[in-house]
């Protein structure tokens, strides 16, 4: 009988470790996915556009979860969830497609989302980055694992390919 007892009190204790690690485990990703989903979300819809950048967002913070235990002591989780999220979204070369989403937008240049769609998708995520959300360069080039001056030869070059579209609608 004392044996059975001793048993199921090591199981309760075992238990309620199991718990208090669980717990912890469950705040500490909380508190990580507060503080970079947005981030991620947004490089993956100026990447990939709306759709396929909010399925890469749910595809990487999925994957943050099922491998939390490596990836909460990781330098740069978020660079690292970017990759994640873009080979777990992988598709066949199609034509991107900026639609309309129905919350209050600022009103653009018409002429700006077939400009955009016309950008590599490196450079689109740069320009977008950079000028629609205010990221700094290195704040890219963390997210996109390259170098800061990577990106901005991507926003020089998607700048100007930006400019000589809209410049030619307006002729």
């Amino acid at each position: 009988m004392g044996g059975s007892t001793t048993r199921r009190a090591r199981k309760a204790v075992a238990s309620d470790a199991d718990a208090g690690i669980s717990a912890g485990r469950e705040e500490d990703f909380t508190t990580f996915v507060l503080e970079h989903e947005c981030r991620l979300r947004r490089a993956f819809v100026a990447a990939y556009g709306s759709q396929r950048g909010r399925e890469a967002t749910a595809e990487s913070l999925a994957f943050a979860w099922e491998h939390w235990d490596r990836l909460s002591r990781m330098e740069n989780a978020p660079g690292y969830l970017f990759r994640v999220g873009r080979s777990r979204t992988r598709r066949p070369r199609t034509v991107l497609s900026f639609v309309p989403q129905e919350h209050n937008e600022p009103v653009v240049e018409p002429g700006l989302t077939p400009a955009l769609k016309a950008l590599s998708a490196r450079q689109r995520t740069a320009v977008v980055l950079v000028h629609g959300f205010g990221w700094t360069l290195r704040e890219v080039a963390e997210l996109t694992g390259t170098k800061i001056t990577t990106v901005q030869n991507h926003l020089e070059r998607g700048l100007a390919k930006l400019r000589e579209a809209l410049e030619g609608k307006q002729r």
